[in-house]
Parts: C-alpha cells; structure tokens; sequence
C-alpha cells in the first residue's frame, strides 16, 4: 500500500463528510430529501444497545460504528470448504433460499465467527452480515477498530459514513408506451419481476401501488379486481412499524422493511425527529419518487397541482415491488443513508429473491471494495441487476460515483417534455423560463429580494429567499413585499422554499434567477412563477431598480418537441477517480430532470404527485428497464443486459458531439433507447472471475490473486462494453470477447470515429460469428499527435450491414512513460514521446535496523525519525528475520493517531509513505500469534532521500521513441553483505513522467568461515 500522509487525512476527510452533493430533491419541505434507516432483517441481527450511529458519533466523540468485512465467502458465493456444512453458492437462474438448513446453518456458523471475534477486542454488535456481505458492523472505540483492522481474517474496516439521496412523460419519451412501443412489440411490462428500492421508503396508500382497482382501472377498490397473482419463490415480508401494518403491503408492493440501527435506532430517530416515521413509511418522498419511477403502475391518475399532465406511469408497471428504508429526512441537521443500514438493507433485498436493485444514494468514488460496492459485487454475483446514481456534484469532472463495473451507473438528462412561462418586464423585454404557472399575474411592482429584507438579516440569506421553516426566523419583509413579485436567486434551499417565503410574505409571484449555468426546473410552487438562466437574470434585477417597475408572469403552456437529451448540469461526471481511469463511469444515461412520480405528501406539502430531479430520479429508469429485460430475457446474466443497453444507446445533445471525451464522460455509452436494445446483436458479458481479476488488478494486492489462481487483469481489459485507458504509454492493446445473440451468423466490420491524434486498429479485422458463438477481438491504439496527459474521445462501432450496430466509446489519456511501481533489478519500460531520456539513480542506502522481542498479544513501540529531504520512507518485517515461525503484524502511529499498517498471516509486513515531512512516526510491532513464549524480530525502515549514494549505476535507452519498449538497466555496486537496501529510479527528458520506481535488494549474508 502506498500512503501519503495528507492521503492519510483526505481519506479522514472523505469519511466524515460522505459521498455525493449538489442539489438533491427539489420538491422536499426538507433541506434535503435526506435519509437513514432502522432494523429489522432475518440476515441482519441487530442491537438494541448499537445506540450511537455516524450522527451521534460524531458529535459525541466517543465510540462510531465500523463496518468489518471478512475473509469467508458471503452465503451466495460459499462453493464449500468447512466441514459439516454444505454450499450455499448460488448457480445459474436460482436465487438464494434464506430459509433452507444449509443456508441457516452457514448463516449461523458465520456468526459465530463474527461474535468470536468482535468479543476479542469488545465493542457493541450493530448487524450480524453473511448473505452477500462477509462481516458484521458494530460501535467500536478507534482503538477496538484499530485492533480489528490488523487481525487475521479481517480484509477491512471500514468507517459507517451518511451518504445522501442523489436526487410523466418518459415512457413515451423512451418509446416503452404506444402501439409500437416497447411494452406492446416485446411483450414485456415486468411481470412477477421484483425491483427491490434501497431508499427513503415508500407510501403504501398511492395509487401507483395498488393490487385492486376499479372499472377505470385507476381507483382503489376494497372489493375491485386483484390484478397482481401470488408471487412465488420470493422471501420477503412487511415489517410492522409507526404508522405502519402488514396490510400496508399487497401483491403489488409484496415487502417492507426498514434498518435504522446504522443511524441511532428506533430511539434516536423519534427523540431527534419526531415527524419520521420509524417504519417502512416514507416521509421526505425520495423512496416513493423512485420506487413508482422504476415499477409504479400504469395509467394512474394524476391529482393535485400535477393533474394537468393527466396520467403518469412507472417504466415496468407490472413489476413488484419490494421496499428497504435505509435513508431518514432529518430536517435540522441534514440526513442520510448510513451505509451499516444500506449493507443489511442489500442482504436482505437478495436473501428475499429480488431481481433488481435501484440505488438512488450516493456512494463511494475511488473505492471499489467500499462495503456498499463489495455487497452488489455479490448481489450481481448471484444474478442481481443493480443501477445506482452516478452522482450531483456536476458539472465538475471526475465526481462520478458508484465506480464498479458489477454495478450500472447512470448519469442524468433531460427530456423532451417542457412547460414554460414569459416574465414580461415594464419595459416590455420578455423572458421565457421553466414554470407550472395556472393563473396570469398581470403588471404587478417587481422588487429584487435584497431590498426587500427584514432589519439586520443576512444577507446572502435574503438574496435566497430562506423561509422562516428553512432558516429559523423569516428574511422577507411583508411590508415591502406584499403585493409585488419577487426576484430571488437559487441555491442552498430548496426551489419551492423560496416561493414559500415569498407567499409568508405576501407575495404574489417569484421569479428565480439561476446564479451559474444549470438546468430551468418547472416545479409547483407556493405562488406563481418563472424560473429563467442566469443568463437573464442581470438583466431583469438591473430593471427592478427603475422607478416603477412591474411584471407579469403568463400561464404556462406544455410542450412535447423540446430538444431533447441534454445532460443535466448537476449530472457527475467522468473521468473515473479509482482504478486510474482504466474504465469508463457513467456507463449509461437517462432522464433524470423534472421526472413526474408519486410521493410521499408529509414531505411535500401535502401533494401526492410530484417533479423531482438528481441523477436519482434517472437511476430508476434503468431499474425499470432492466425488469422488462429480466421478463423478456429471463436467462441473460445482469451484465448482458447492461451490454445491450449500452452498445444500442444514442447521443446526448451535448455540445462536441459523440466523439468529444468530455461528452462520453458526461453521458457514458450515451442515452438509453429500450427499443434498440432488445436486439443488440453483441453482448459482453462478464462474472465472477471477471470481477476478481478486475480487483486483482486495481485494489488487492496481485500475490493474493496469483496464489489463489486468479489471473490479474489490466482494468482497461475488464470486458466492458466500453474502453478506457487511463495512461496509454505511446500503445496499447485491449482485449475484448462477445457472444453473438442476433439468432443468425453474421459478420461484423469495425469502423472508428473521433480518437484523433490516435491511429486505431482491430483485429481481426472482422468478426464472423454464428449464433450463441463468442468471438474475442482486440483494440490497439497507438499515439501519434495526441496531447500528453489530455483526454481524447472516439466510438468504435461494429455492423453486420444488417440491422445490427454495436457502439463501444473510448477515451484514451496518452502520457509520457510507463514504468513498475518496484523493481529488484533491470526492468522493462514502454515509451509515449520522441527525444532525449534519462534515468538517474538514488540511494541505494542500508535499511536501519531494530531489535526487539514480542509474545502472543503484546506490542513493542519504535520511534522513527524522518529526515528532512526525504522522499520516500518504508517499514518492514521479514519472516527471515523472525526467531520462530510468527505472526507478527505491524501498525504505524502518528502521535496516537493510526495511519496504516500491515496485517498479514505471517510476520511479512510493509508499510509507505511518499514524501513526508520531518515528523517522528512511531512503528509498532504487534504479536497476533507467536507459538513460544516470545519470538526475537528485527524492524527495517529507510528513509530514502534524493541522493545518489554512489552504489548503483542506472543505464537507459537515448534517445527514445513513442510506442517502443525499452529496458531499464540496474546494476548495483559492491554491497555488503547480509544487508537489505532500498532506492530509486527518477526519471527525466519529457514533462508528465511517472514517480520515481523504487528499487529493492537484499544482499545475501557470507557463508560461515
């Protein structure tokens, strides 16, 4: 592991405040449509005493909770292995039976294990963990964590962070609904397919939910027609709850659950917010938004303000639903989805048999074995299609989140649906912006909100409109308001809040002025208004100042033929922090802006309908879609549906066009069209070992891989229906296998748009391929004008001059030098530029050595002392050095902060930092298991600086060529022997040349005389 001290305190930083950001739910009376969760799994045994959670913690001080991922296999993936119990691995189109002996015995011996555990070090146990996540989360001291973190059989441990919600005319849109639309030509509207919703809960009595109607087939009915059959083979069921019973779920909504112990519990949660109900019941709306996205019925009618766009329907009406409320709107200081609550919500969701999952919350952006990542990687594993939220924190480059390639990630755009209204000035300029405007509000005095505050406010407070429920007191002043319309700016609060705090004042209407460039949203606002660009906004508040100003806001009018997709501003977006943007995040897009769906009316003003937008809203689409794919294709794994969806996409109408990288980092493999991809031809598909070797080859360590016989992979060869090369080093090539589904041999011919600065190359050059065959192919790029370190975009796109196009996009970032991490000796290289080279050594320089002897469960400290000038320092224990046999691991302090340490199954540890400053670490040995009564040890570190000791020559090719491999000569000088030494290679001749690669040898020791 390489570690930097301030990495150190960024990764701190990072679990404190969580993933995701930017504006969530617009349409929530909350701050955020926020969100937690409660207890309440046959998979996850909770406590009662698991009192903190990452709120409370935190303020507190003292114990938070830990998630502790193990080493055993999760019941889904168990092939087998301990004695008298029988695998439980899932196989082929069977889903996990929680209730049969094997699964209940394993199930049991798991916690046994975690138990066991977790009473060696104390703390409180939170979830027992075992169906796709290995481990248990418990309230832990840092001490009681730091302990877990290096004892054997532990892989992580990892801090609970809240993370927040990502936050009807899209059928059509997306051509599912019609005569030749997609749920009349494939047959396919989800039936008896489970969308399990990871969320905020939901509100049973909507009517998007309902198993009986009347005639119409819209109302509820006590005696109507059932319309939903049993549904057999599934698990789950309806937890009873606040304001909540068994007969709250149907044979639509067939389970109800709710995990809250992450968050506080039952008790923290009505102590602290008393308006949430600790149930399945939702209360901010986000829960129902998605759910009747993904899976609502069809043709329900809509009421309320939303009753002008007539009826709304879910993107697989005929699917069950299956609800987990892990999320809790927190009004006063801000929600979340604690991730314990999410990881047992997962388990259970899979235990139950849903089909897919939808996960609108945010999540991780560098970590792929982050505990939410690791429990799809098994749900996906077991035949679980899962989309999740890339993210709000657009339009910012590498923010997408959700970076795994087991998971679908799903980016946000707009759609063609629009309604708009024109703000008309006094002095006749007109302006025309988003609105949901029922009634004129003709020339009336116009005043800009920051004249028009109460004494002594704040002032950025008043130019936003803060209502007196947002911001504890009033801003506006009835005096100078009432009667007028009102300019505020967006942001912080949410949209509708503003318009409330205009209406307390006595307002008439609102004009909302966008601040930067950003999506026009038309919601349902307290009084009428227009939402205009900030483009327009300067000039309207410059004319508020003018003696008399007035202006009237129209009605609006509802158009169908807006252009349409656009990504949406808040949309995040590539390239991908983690993995070195060896894979292409988001993979996919869909809309995502003023989506119309049920909601939750507490939270809502009382509405049961409502527009909400996030990439939140554009995940359940995919959820959707994938249960119409799961009913039409039932034998396809999760990733070939996410294959066909993605090589039959189309084009967002961002500006550069599809060849342009940053519009395949904002829209991935492009906009979802469900038509198209019910025949695409090719798919790639991929599993367990893909996964594996995809990790093997980013995060875990590659002896751990090799030695279990798994081959490592380059992450851009993860067989994606994309290609990424994070650091092309003058060329590369990618290897790439599908399988024919068209039903018909067929011949496929390459062609590549865009890549310029890059020649491009497959081969073969064509693929022919029969039906249900596989081909494998590769992609070779090679730099030839390309800027160093820039991105550069394109699309390969495989026909079969029939009906069949395969669109693969690609990104390449060309850099200078590619070179190992570390070497002990010569080394290969490969080059991305023409001219002059160099390779300069330093060190090499004698590891400093420490003495000391260890028992069984005892510890010896070592202050290290770190020079001024270092650039690299490294802390070691060798097995050869250990007296007997041991297992000794190793811990690094600073001051008595942990900041890393190695905990392996022998006394092999390793510990680095990159460039520290002169600070004194302190180096602890620590004896997990020694068979004697003491074993004798020696602790080695190096401090290595920039110097050349003299000791090792460096030889390299010069000049050097773009696209050519080359050898880096090592040879050391007369050592001593019986010595472990360290240095480095560093590199010169082009800008954009990689770190240093260190250089170990160890000298043997001379024979006896």
């Amino acid at each position: 592991m390489r570690l930097t001290l301030a990495s150190v305190a960024a990764a701190a930083l990072l679990a404190a405040c969580g993933g995701g950001g930017g504006e969530v739910a617009s349409s929530s009376s909350a701050p955020l449509a926020a969100a937690k969760s409660s207890t309440e799994t046959a998979a996850a045994t909770t406590s009662a005493a698991a009192a903190q959670g990452p709120l409370a913690a935190a303020k507190a001080g003292t114990s938070r909770v830990y998630l502790i991922q193990m080493a055993d296999a999760p019941a889904v993936a168990y092939d087998g292995g301990v004695q008298g119990l029988a695998p439980t691995k899932v196989r082929g189109l069977k889903k996990l039976n929680p209730e049969s002996p094997e699964v209940v015995a394993y199930m049991a011996y798991l916690k046994g294990k975690q138990d066991s555990l977790l009473a060696k070090v104390g703390g409180t146990k939170v979830y027992n963990y075992g169906y796709t996540f290995s481990g248990f989360a418990a309230s832990l001291t840092q001490a009681q964590a730091d302990k877990l973190a290096v004892t054997k059989g532990v892989l992580a441990v990892t801090t609970d962070e809240v993370r927040k919600l990502d936050t009807a005319s899209t059928p059509a849109f997306l051509e599912l609904s019609g005569s030749t639309g997609f749920w009349n030509t494939a047959g396919a509207k989800g039936e008896n397919v489970v969308i399990g919703i990871v969320d905020s809960g939901i509100w049973p009595e909507s009517l998007s939910f309902s198993d009986r109607v009347e005639a119409d087939g819209i109302t509820p009915a006590k005696t109507g027609t059932q319309v939903y059959s049993d549904l057999a083979g599934f698990h789950g069921r309806c937890a009873r709850g606040e304001e909540w019973r068994g007969g709250n779920c149907n044979r639509k909504l067939v389970s109800a659950r709710y995990y809250n112990a992450g968050f506080g519990g039952d008790a923290a949660i009505s102590e602290r917010w008393p308006y949430e109900y600790n149930s399945p019941r939702d209360y901010g709306g986000h829960g129902t938004h998605t759910a009747s996205t993904a899976g609502g019925n069809a043709n329900v009618k809509v009421s309320g303000p939303a009753a002008a766009m007539g009826r709304t329907s879910g993107i697989a009406p005929r699917a069950r639903i299956s609800v987990y409320k892990v999320c809790w709107s927190v009004e006063a200081d801000d929600g979340g989805c604690a991730t314990s609550d999410s990881v047992a919500a997962i388990e259970q969701a899979v235990a139950d048999g849903v089909d897919v999952i939808n996960y609108s919350i945010s999540g991780s952006k560098t970590n792929f074995r982050d505990p939410v990542e690791i429990a799809f990687l098994y749900a996906a594993d077991a035949g679980v299609f899962v989309a999740a939220s890339a993210g709000n924190s657009g339009p910012t480059a590498a923010t997408v989140a959700h970076p795994s390639p087991w998971i679908t990630t799903v980016a946000a755009a707009s759609h063609n649906r629009s309604s708009t209204a024109t703000a008309t000035l006094g002095n006749a300029a007109a302006y025309t912006g988003a609105a949901l405007n029922g009634k004129l509000i003709s020339g009336k005095p116009l005043i800009h909100a920051v004249n028009a505050g109460l004494p002594g406010v704040d002032a950025t407070a008043l130019r936003l409109c803060f209502s007196a429920s947002w911001n504890g007191s009033a801003v506006l002043d009835p005096a100078k308001v009432v009667g007028k319309i009102v300019i505020c700016d967006r942001g912080t609060s949410d949209r509708i809040d503003k318009s409330r705090a205009v209406a307390e004042a006595g307002g008439l209407g609102m004009i909302l002025t966008n601040t930067s460039s950003n999506t026009l949203n038309a919601d349902y606002h307290s009084v009428p208004t227009v939402h205009v660009s900030h483009i327009d906004g300067p000039a309207i508040k410059a004319y508020s100042v003018t003696l008399g100003a007035k202006a009237t806001l129209g009605v609006s009018s509802l158009q169908f033929n807006t252009p349409a997709p656009l990504t949406a501003s808040f949309s995040s977006r590539g390239p991908l922090s983690a993995g070195e943007g060896n894979l292409l995040k988001p993979d996919i897009t869909a809309p995502g802006v003023d989506i119309l769906a049920s909601v939750a009316p507490p939270g809502n003003l009382g509405r049961k309908f409502d527009l909400y937008q996030g990439t939140s809203m554009s995940s359940p689409h995919i959820a959707g879609i994938a249960a119409l794919f799961k009913q039409k294709f039932p034998t396809w794994s999760p990733m070939a549906i996410k294959s066909a969806l993605m090589t039959t996409a189309g084009d967002t109408l961002d500006s550069g066009g599809p060849t342009s990288a940053n519009v395949i980092f904002n829209q991935g493999a492009g906009h979802v069209r469900p038509k198209n991809a019910l025949n695409p031809g090719l798919v790639f598909d991929a599993g367990w070992n893909d996964w594996l070797g995809f990790l093997c080859g980013t995060q875990l360590p590659a002896s751990n891989c090799t030695g279990a016989g798994v081959p490592v992979l380059n992450p851009s060869d993860y067989n994606n229906p994309s290609i990424a090369f994070g650091a092309l080093a003058g060329t590369q090539t990618v290897t790439r296998k599908v399988r024919n589904v068209g039903g018909n041999s067929a011949t496929y011919t390459p062609a590549f748009t865009g890549l310029t600065g890059f020649t491009a190359t497959m081969n073969p050059p064509t693929l022919v391929i029969g039906p249900g065959a596989e081909a494998t192919f590769t992609v070779t790029l090679t730099r030839t004008s390309a800027a160093i370190g820039a991105y550069t975009g394109g699309q390969l796109t495989l026909t079969d001059g029939a009906s069949h196009v395969v669109r693969v996009p690609i990104v390449a970032r060309p850099v200078a030098f590619a070179a190992p991490l570390e070497a002990s000796g010569s080394y290969p290289v490969t080059f991305g530029f023409d001219g002059a080279f160099t390779a300069t050594p330093r060190g090499l320089i004698e590891s400093t050595r420490a003495n000391g002897s260890v028992g069984t469960d005892g510890h010896v400290d070592f202050p290290i002392v770190i020079p001024s000038g270092t650039t690299y320092l490294r802390v070691a224990l060798f097995d050869a050095d250990t007296g007997v046999p041991s297992d000794l691991d190793l811990e690094i302090y600073l001051g008595s902060t942990y900041v890393g340490g190695s905990g392996g199954g022998t006394s092999q540890e390793e510990w680095n930092t990159v460039g520290p400053p002169p600070v004194t670490l302190t180096a602890r040995v620590v004896g997990w298991s020694v068979p004697t009564t003491t074993t004798s040890f020696v602790l080695h570190y190096w401090t290595l600086g920039s110097t050349d000791a003299g000791n090792m020559t460096v030889t390299a090719p010069s000049p050097v060529t773009m696209g050519t491999t080359g050898t880096i000569t090592v040879t050391p000088g007369m050592l001593a022997a019986g010595k472990r030494w360290l240095g480095s290679v560093v590199y010169g001749g082009a800008s954009g040349l990689p770190n240093p690669t260190i250089i170990r040898i160890d000298t043997p020791a001379l024979p006896p005389s």
